[in-house]
Formats: structure tokens, sequence, C-alpha cells
């Protein structure tokens, strides 16, 4: 990646998560003074006539808040989780997604 002077810029770290017909980007990023922070894109396919675009969204999470960001979220988990869904079977979810990286890997064998 290059930044606004013209340099190269390397790829820090990149997590991508397949949600269906969504795709969550988590990106490590650096500023020009070498300090990091991290965006989260959502990223929607659409259809468009016959051609597909994708639709983006995208959290910049600088590192002063990744500590309250983290705890909300997992709080915010939990709460539908226990409180609002407590029948619901999550770990089914966990097992669904392992199936696909295990096919997703047999593919390309």
């Amino acid at each position: 990646m290059e930044d606004q002077r013209g340099y190269d810029r390397e790829e820090i770290f990149s997590k991508k998560v397949k949600a269906g017909k969504r795709t969550y980007f988590f990106d490590v990023k650096s500023t020009r003074a070498n300090d990091y922070y991290l965006t989260i894109t959502e990223s929607k396919r659409k259809m468009n006539g016959d051609t597909f675009t994708y639709e983006k969204h995208k959290i910049f999470l600088y590192k002063e808040d990744f500590f309250k960001f983290a705890e909300a979220l997992n709080e915010a988990v939990e709460y539908v989780k226990h409180d609002l869904l407590p029948d619901v079977d999550f770990e089914q979810f966990e097992k669904e997604d392992e199936n696909e990286e295990i096919n997703s890997d047999l593919k390309w064998e």
C-alpha cells in the first residue's frame, strides 16, 4: 500500500471473516508516525442488474479505545446469548464455521 507521499507500506495484519452475504475484514494499519490502528470493514455483496457490487462500511479503531471496544462487544454478545437467546445453541455456529473452513481447504488440495 502507498501513502500520500508514494512510499510503499507493508500490510501488517489482516483477518477475513465470511458471514453469509457479508464479509468482515479486520486490518491492522500503521500511521506515518509508526503508531497502529485497526480498521473493521463490513462488505456486503449486492446484485446490481447482472453484476455484483459491494457496499462497504468501515470503522477505525485506535489503540486507546481497543480495551473499551472489546469489553463492550463482549458484554453485548454475552447479553444476547444469555439474556435474550438462552435457548440457542451457539456452539452449532462454531461447528458450521469449522466445517466450512475444512471444506474450503479441501477444495484447494
